[in-house]
């Protein structure tokens, strides 16, 4: 309310840009404001490598970490069978059929470690089962620089599950 009538319109269209001009890749149906969005487009990412998250979002957070080079798939949710949310609300499909016509070698599964996040983790991975690609899930643990002391006996327990080799 104290901003003036100016700034209010420049919002306004701001929004009404947003909504014209960005829409979903079609290819990993990540936000676009082209053809396909920024990283389907870059040659250099590893296009036999997708990493499978929930939201937008997640894909921002991966690659604030400047670690993974390959590509993304987001599937726009997870499975909520509860909430009438099953494989056809998702874009499970569509990567399903990715993995088929292209020559993709890994699909990492990076949703959340929730109940219905590794629920829709372990529905891929059944549905991927007969393919060739091989198929990874996230680490799940204890964060760097916890206190194992603190944790909870579900992140302590993944945590177990997923050691390492020092070798």
């Amino acid at each position: 309310m104290h901003q003036s009538a100016a700034d209010a319109q420049q919002l306004a269209q701001s929004i009404i840009d947003v909504k014209e001009k960005i829409h979903l890749c079609p290819q990993c149906f990540n936000f676009a404001d082209n053809d396909l969005c920024a990283i389907c487009k870059n040659p250099s990412r590893d296009r036999r490598i997708i990493c499978v998250v929930e939201t937008p979002g997640d894909v921002m957070s991966i690659e604030k970490t400047g670690y993974f080079k390959g590509l993304y798939h987001v599937l726009h949710g997870v499975l909520v069978p509860l909430d009438g949310i099953g494989p056809d609300q998702l874009k499970i499909k569509e990567l399903i059929s990715r993995v088929q016509s292209e020559q993709i070698t890994e699909v990492i599964l990076a949703t959340n470690p929730t109940v219905n996040g590794n629920a829709t983790a372990l529905y891929i991975s059944q549905q991927l089962a007969s393919s060739r690609v091989k198929v990874t899930r996230i680490a799940q643990g204890i964060p760097s620089g916890g206190d194992i002391e603190y944790v909870d006996e579900v992140t302590l327990r993944s945590a177990l599950n997923g050691r390492q080799d020092m070798k």
